[in-house]
């Protein structure tokens, strides 16, 4: 399957999990919980970053990584879906093709190119963004023609009508597959309800019709205008100096179309509550729940985080976790999410639950999240994630591939050089009050955009909830 096609069919939003387990107080396991670290912060890693601009006006952030002989380069542009226009896919498609032939040399023979090097290079579109990746040796005799084969991807696509026609046929594909996977369905009909008219409603990948629609000229005249050196921001980490920075980044700035940055993504306007159930032949019933939320950079996010964490984006210990599936068995996991984009983005639930139970589910989460709403964390909650985000974020900075992510992130939203050190600094500061002020201001249970997507089934009552008595290590899971 096509990198194209794999993208197409994975779910819009994803949660990362938290897992562990159960430890009783007679039986210590040799990996001791979080619960049972001191509350010192470990040792994190302060970013040595340096940031200037190309003569082409491509924004460049760079940290030196002498440690191992490799150089990572992440290009962020601003062409994500957000710019389709009129035309939704024109973005995803438009990057798709860039590393499917240039002037001069087919997808087959960049491939073999990039294999013989030993370097890899990748790309995907977003809604915000779109990136192009690379990751070399820094030897000189490796990293010079890699560079060589990155600039011609970049800067010589050659869109060919008949790679044009067969990422369209695998589009196509994906869209028939798409209709049978409820967990996208549903994905897209929450964002179409949220978003109304915003550039953020569509889906990323577009639509059968519109991607039957998009013509070669409307693909070379996005990828002048949004992949142009002025709409670039540039993230290099690596086994190299300045000076060496410097050559690289003009040497892409360069090869680029010139042009200037485009406008940002609109503001979306915040919908009414609503909710809409989806006919769908299964046994379970998908639901979502949703608001607008909070951009990038906003001061209230590493609060918002932490809540999100305690709330339901931490997996396993979660209050929404605990409450739904451990004491009462209604689903599998259930998962609250926060995705801040350049304009505000959503606070979302998802489960997945037994048909005849969905309504008395669905109710149950809203009324959870109301008391969390209205009464916000606890004391020991507000500890135990302030611990496991401490301690979890420093894998941020492990190694090159993150740091390099972590830079294009900074880079495209414009946020502080210092993002890292002050994000952890806010997340030490937090608390109760501060916390609970937060969700109170961002988070509105009563108006929330609803969507269900099973059967239509004679609903059973909501189970009652059954306490868990302390089980030994490893029995919970």
């Amino acid at each position: 399957m096509s990198r194209l096609l794999s993208c197409l069919t994975a779910t819009l939003l994803s949660a990362s999990l938290l897992a562990g387990c159960a430890t009783s107080q007679n039986n210590i396991s040799p990996l001791a919980s979080l619960a049972r670290l001191d509350t010192t912060a470990p040792e994190r890693r302060s970013l040595d970053i340096q940031h200037w601009q190309t003569r082409h006006a491509s924004t460049v952030l760079f940290v030196p990584a002498p440690e191992l002989p490799m150089l990572d380069i992440r290009l962020t542009f601003a062409a994500g879906s957000s710019q389709d226009g009129p035309q939704p896919g024109l973005a995803s498609l438009t990057n798709a093709l860039l590393d499917q032939g240039t002037t001069d040399k087919s997808a087959d023979q960049i491939a073999l190119g990039l294999e013989n090097l030993g370097a890899q290079l990748s790309s995907g579109s977003y809604r915000d963004m779109g990136i192009v990746s690379l990751r070399t040796l820094s030897d000189p005799a490796l990293s010079e023609p890699a560079l060589q084969l990155l600039t011609e991807v970049i800067g010589q696509p050659a869109f060919r009508p008949r790679d044009i026609e067969r990422l369209k046929n695998q589009l196509q594909a994906g869209f028939e597959h798409q209709q049978k996977d409820p967990s996208t369905l549903a994905n897209q009909a929450l964002f179409a309800d949220l978003y109304g008219n915003h550039p953020y409603a569509h889906p990323s990948a577009g639509t059968p019709d519109s991607i039957r629609a998009i013509t070669r000229d409307q693909l070379q005249d996005f990828y002048r205008r949004h992949y142009s050196a002025g709409n670039l921001h540039i993230a290099l980490v690596g086994d190299l100096d300045r000076a060496r920075a410097e050559q690289i980044a003009e040497r892409i700035s360069q090869a680029l179309p010139q042009g200037d940055a485009v406008a940002a993504v609109a503001q979306p306007i915040t919908p009414a509550a609503s909710q809409r159930h989806i006919d769908f032949d299964s046994s379970q019933t998908h639901i979502l729940l949703a608001q607008l939320a909070l951009e990038r950079g906003h001061p209230d996010y590493p609060a918002l985080y932490l809540a999100n964490q305690i709330l339901g984006g931490s997996g396993f210990g979660s209050r929404l976790m605990e409450e739904v599936r451990e004491k009462r068995g209604l689903t599998y996991g259930i998962y609250s999410m926060l995705n801040p984009m350049q304009a505000p983005g959503p606070f979302m639930i998802s489960v997945q639950t037994r048909a005849e139970l969905s309504q008395a589910t669905l109710e149950l989460v809203q009324q959870l999240l109301r008391d969390f709403v209205e009464y916000g964390p606890t004391a020991d909650e507000l500890a135990t994630s302030k611990r496991e985000i401490l301690g979890s974020f420093p894998l941020s900075a492990a190694s090159n591939s993150a740091i390099v992510g972590q830079l294009g992130a900074i880079g495209f939203y414009g946020l502080p050089l210092s993002w890292q050190d002050d994000f952890i600094r806010a997340i030490e500061q937090l608390d109760l009050a501060t916390v609970k002020a937060a969700i109170q201001r961002h988070l509105h249970p009563d108006a929330l955009t609803l969507i269900t997507l099973g059967p239509q089934v004679e609903q059973l009552p909501l189970p009652a909830a059954v306490e868990r008595s302390a089980q030994p290590t490893g029995a919970r899971h």
